[in-house]
């Protein structure tokens, strides 16, 4: 299975899914990174080696095929929607996605939110163009200290449906994989300290029977 991972920001694949994603390259499965904005430009506290940093994520999870473009940071709103739309297409496209996972739309980041309505609106790929690959899934992920600041209440909130048993190793990997990145981590109680990543695994392993688990949101299913 190619499972295409589309992010907003550099991190934000490892403290979304970090976990999964080493978990699938560990049984076999192809993975790809797609980020919409590449730069650290405008990104408080983030260190001016991003590229280093990445790199050294990328290499505990396990990464070796990414997509990079290089749309404005927190600014993503001011580019056409079809610009978002046709970037994520082409990565869909050249790698034969099986399943995407990328921001749920209910997030306090609006990187995120126009990652993710770009990434629906890419997703009916299949139906346009004929003889293509047939997307199996489309799912969401949480990213500590932006998707649980819904305060919309307006609009519908991350609930999880979908749960992939990572174990302590798996939330061993995901921290160290963040610590790649400079400034990204803050002390607790901060979403994106040590305690709270590993509390909320443990937390979405004891909703899915297991000691420790990353939630995603499943929205199109195609068996």
């Amino acid at each position: 299975m190619n499972y295409l991972i589309v992010v907003a920001h550099p991190d934000d694949e490892v403290l979304g899914a970090g976990a999964t994603i080493n978990k699938l390259i560990k049984e076999g499965h192809n993975v790809a990174i797609a980020t919409m904005s590449s730069s650290a430009s405008a990104r408080s506290g983030i260190s001016d080696t991003l590229i280093e940093d990445r790199a050294r994520a990328y290499k505990i999870l396990g990464i070796d095929k990414t997509y990079s473009a290089d749309f404005p940071n927190i600014k993503m709103n001011t580019v056409p929607h079809l610009d978002l739309v046709k970037f994520i297409e082409n990565c869909i496209e050249d790698f034969r996605a099986d399943v995407v996972i990328t921001h749920h739309p209910a997030d306090l980041n609006n990187d995120h939110v126009q990652t993710s309505y770009a990434v629906q609106a890419a997703s009916r790929l299949f139906q346009r163009k004929e003889g293509f690959t047939v997307l199996k899934e489309l799912m969401y992920m949480e990213v500590p200290s932006s998707t649980e600041w819904s305060l919309d209440s307006s609009i519908n909130r991350f609930v999880p449906n979908y749960f992939v048993e990572i174990g302590e190793e798996g939330v061993k990997t995901k921290l160290e994989a963040a610590k790649a990145y400079k400034g990204i981590m803050r002390p607790y109680p901060h979403p994106r300290s040590t305690e709270f990543i590993k509390s909320l695994a443990a937390y979405r392993g004891s909703q899915a029977g297991c000691n420790y688990a990353e939630a995603f949101e499943c929205v199109f299913r195609r068996m």
